[in-house]
C-alpha cells in the first residue's frame, strides 16, 4: 500500500506515473521530435492487404503474418484453466506489442522509402464475422492503415486507401479479366494471363493494380495527405488509367 501510495504521488514536470490495466506501473515522459520533411528516393508503392502475408507491395516486398495470437494461446489457455486474470492479461498485451510493433517496422520503412502510398480497401469489419474472424482481427489491418496515415502525414508523404474491386484477377500488364475467380480461385496464389502470357504472383499482381489504379499525385511541397476511398474503377480500365496517368504526369 506505502509503495502505491508513493508512486500515485510522484509527479514529474516532464512526466507522470500510469498504471495499465494489468496492474503495472509506468512512467509516462512525452518526447517531441521534429519531423524531418524530404522528398523519398522512390516515387510511389501500391500496398494490398491479406491474411497469408499482411501486406505485400507492387514491388514484391512482404510483411507475414505473424499470427501473434495463436503463437501464445497455448500460454493463454494455461493461465485462463488456473484462474491466473494477470498473467492472462500480460500474455494478450504482449501479443498486441509484437503486432504493434512489426506494423510500425513495416509502415515506417514505407514511409522513408516511398513519396506516394496506395493501399486496398480490404474491410475488416465485414471479414470478422465470417471464420477468418481470428486472423483477420490478428492481422491489424486497421492499424497498419493508420500508422501509414499519420507517418505520411508528418512526413510530408500522399497516402490514399484504394478500391481493390477486380485487383487480384485483372492482369497488371495488359488489363484483361484472366485471373482465377470465385472462391476456389483464392487458393490458387500465382496465375499467367491467357491474353498476353505474363505471369503473375496474385498479391503482388494486385498491389500493382491498386497502384495502376490510383489518382494520387506526388507532392512536392507541403505536407499533402489524402486518406479518402476512391471510387471503384472499371478493371477494364485499369491499364488505361495507369497509362493517362503516365502521360499527365510527364
Amino acid at each position: 500500500m506505502f509503495e502505491r501510495e508513493r508512486l500515485e504521488g510522484l509527479k514529474w514536470q516532464a512526466g507522470c506515473f500510469a498504471q495499465d490495466a494489468v496492474g503495472d506501473w509506468w512512467l509516462c515522459l512525452p518526447v517531441k521530435m521534429q519531423a524531418e520533411r524530404t522528398v523519398a528516393p522512390q516515387e510511389a508503392v501500391g500496398i494490398d492487404l491479406g491474411l497469408t502475408s499482411i501486406a505485400v507491395t507492387s514491388d514484391g516486398e512482404r510483411l507475414a503474418a505473424g499470427r501473434w495470437t495463436r503463437s501464445y494461446a497455448e500460454k493463454l489457455a494455461s493461465a485462463q484453466r488456473r484462474g491466473h486474470k494477470r498473467h492472462a492479461k500480460r500474455i494478450h498485451r504482449k501479443a498486441a506489442r509484437c503486432r504493434a510493433d512489426a506494423l510500425h517496422k513495416f509502415s515506417r520503412r514505407m514511409v522513408d522509402r516511398y513519396q506516394n502510398i496506395v493501399v486496398g480497401d480490404v474491410s475488416s469489419l465485414k471479414l470478422v464475422r465470417t471464420r477468418m474472424a481470428k486472423s483477420v482481427l490478428d492481422s491489424g489491418w486497421g492499424m497498419l492503415k493508420g500508422f501509414l496515415a499519420y507517418k505520411s502525414q508528418q512526413a510530408a508523404r500522399s497516402f490514399e486507401v484504394l478500391s481493390e474491386r477486380c485487383t487480384s484477377v485483372t492482369c497488371s500488364a495488359c488489363g484483361a479479366l484472366s485471373g482465377p475467380r470465385g472462391v476456389n480461385g483464392l487458393i490458387v496464389r500465382s496465375w499467367v494471363c491467357s491474353d498476353c502470357g505474363e505471369s503473375h504472383d496474385r498479391d503482388v499482381n494486385a498491389a500493382r493494380n491498386i497502384l495502376i489504379g490510383s489518382r494520387c499525385r506526388t507532392p512536392v511541397r507541403g505536407n499533402e495527405l489524402s486518406y479518402s476511398l476512391a471510387p471503384p474503377r472499371s478493371a477494364y480500365r485499369v491499364r488505361e488509367v495507369g497509362i493517362e496517368s503516365a502521360r499527365a504526369a510527364a
